[in-house]
């Protein structure tokens, strides 16, 4: 069947989809997944040409990276976003392969990362217990399936979670912003240079995979484009605003932390919760309790976080299995009443709980596992974008006559040379995510992989390269296990977006070539 043609089973699958999402909603799903709190800190251990690396992507990296996206959104609105774009470009077996490893890039990161640091927050400021402990585990396990029962619940009422952990992280950052500059006049700052903020070779490839991890995802909402009231209208602003916010969200933090934690004190796991204790200082008596309440409402961030990556992620990978590219049918399915894909919902709880006990196996300290486990995600989620970025550049070249409600204001060869631009960072944070250390060798650059990883590096790459190794396997059984339903192509659907939009190119083009 035809790479264009839906199967039986996407088509009826799409019928269960509630329209529920406007653009206040796309914004802000937007902002509470790809605004990552618990990433500050790690990036923040490079010192202050983080600072001067983070603005640097976000013009060379960001900018073109969210115009290519608002352009490929708000034209190919089939529910399914980054899997439907790359079966469109490349087929089939190429989108399997984007879409398995965007959607396992999810609980890999909540129960290997998000739920560590969670832990450790709630240790340090609330209510301490004994890594490792049945406490620990405990705590583990109920957050990371937290998070997947916010994605059960129907999106008209899922949607809430991530939207209210938005404005949290929102708040949250700029209360602590607003504290950082009272802390600054008070005490002054931590030692810091205008020398420190040059950049340097070594600290664009230590920071390069964590500010592409920290800026990609903006497309991600496009997963739900089905369930969205007008994604051809609402996609590009939306894109806009939550780049925007992101960029903020980001920059100021990262020099916040480097203006009021000296260097050698920022730690991967904490940085951020460490500068904001630091700050609170100047609440006096008050700051112990304010503490405890900002570790609450950080883990609470960081929960809603998780959820808003699960109702996007997952929606992918159900429609990837509906269309004959996971598993047969089984995954392929909605809820009836909720709308929500459910079983994948819990095939992510599985996976993010299976990965979080695997996790905690590794000898080393939280912070140490915390780091590997934050790379394995990085890893996964910047290969899919060397597939996905490539098929949004053909998309624009293979179907010229599809109407584009937003349209980059470049030709066709200027699109390019932004798809070009974003390929080569995410191909060099790409490598240096899954074998760090290797350039800085063939540039002469000391690099101790111990001290720098907590880990050995025979440990690193087994469980980097073998989590890859399974991947692969479990994709290729996957889509071998779909071809029954790969047999049956479904209808050519017609339908609209919402009053005054265009037919969904992804249904109305089935059989362009």
């Amino acid at each position: 069947m035809s790479d264009n043609t839906p199967t039986a089973l996407a088509d009826e699958q799409t019928q269960h989809l509630q329209k529920s999402l406007g653009r206040f909603d796309i914004v802000f799903l937007i902002v509470a997944a790809v605004v990552s709190v618990e990433v500050l800190g790690q990036v923040s251990t490079f010192g202050a040409e983080t600072f001067t690396w983070a603005l640097v992507l976000a013009v060379f990296f960001l900018l073109p990276y969210g115009l290519i996206f608002a352009e490929i959104g708000s034209t190919f609105t089939g529910e399914g976003g980054v899997y439907v774009w790359v079966r469109r470009a490349f087929g089939r077996p190429l989108a399997a392969l984007a879409s398995l490893l965007t959607w396992v890039t999810q609980p890999v990161w909540v129960g290997g990362s998000m739920a560590f640091i969670a832990a450790e927050t709630w240790n340090h400021y609330v209510t301490a217990f004994e890594e490792g402990s049945v406490t620990d585990y405990l705590f583990k396990l109920v957050f990371i399936w937290l998070t997947v029962l916010a994605a059960v619940v129907s999106l008209a009422r899922g949607k809430w979670i991530p939207t209210v952990g938005a404005f949290l992280k929102i708040v949250f950052l700029l209360f602590f912003l607003v504290t950082t500059g009272i802390y600054a006049a008070k005490n002054g700052f931590a030692g810091i240079s205008a020398g420190d903020f040059s950049p340097t070779l070594t600290g664009l490839l230590g920071v390069t995979p964590l500010l592409l991890f920290s800026y990609l995802g903006f497309e991600s909402g496009n997963s739900a484009a089905g369930e969205m009231k007008n994604p051809a209208r609402d996609v590009p602003i939306s894109i806009a605003r939550a780049c925007a916010i992101a960029a903020a969200s980001y920059l100021l933090p990262i020099f916040a932390i480097l203006l009021v934690v000296p260097a050698d004190d920022i730690t991967g796991v904490g940085g951020l919760l460490e500068a904001v204790a630091t700050v609170y200082s100047v609440y006096g008596p008050a700051a112990p309790a304010m503490l405890t309440v900002t570790g609450v409402i950080f883990a609470v961030i960081l929960m809603t976080q998780g959820a808003a990556w699960m109702i996007i992620s997952d929606r992918m990978q159900a429609m990837a299995a509906a269309d004959g590219a996971f598993f047969g049918g089984f995954f392929g399915r909605f809820h009836p009443r909720l709308g929500t894909p459910v079983r994948v919902n819990f095939l992510s709880g599985v996976v993010a709980t299976v990965f979080m006990v695997a996790a905690m196996q590794i000898t080393g300290s939280g912070g140490s596992i915390f780091a590997v486990v934050l790379t394995i995600s990085i890893s996964t989620f910047l290969l899919s974008y060397l597939i996905v970025i490539p098929s949004a550049v053909r998309l624009r070249t293979r179907f010229p006559d599809v109407v584009r409600p937003f349209r980059v204001p470049t030709g066709n060869a200027g699109f390019r040379v932004l798809g070009i631009l974003c390929f080569a960072w995410v191909l060099l944070g790409s490598w240096v995510a899954v074998f760090p250390g290797t350039l800085e060798s063939v540039f002469g650059l000391d690099y101790d992989f111990e001290e720098i990883w907590g880990v050995s590096q025979g440990t690193f790459e087994l469980f980097t390269l073998g989590t890859l190794a399974v991947l692969a396997l479990l994709g290729a059984v996957g889509y071998v296990r779909g071809t029954s339903v790969r047999s049956a192509s479904g209808p050519r659907p017609t339908r609209e977006d919402g009053p005054g939009s265009q037919p969904d190119p992804d249904l109305v083009n089935a059989d362009i070539r």
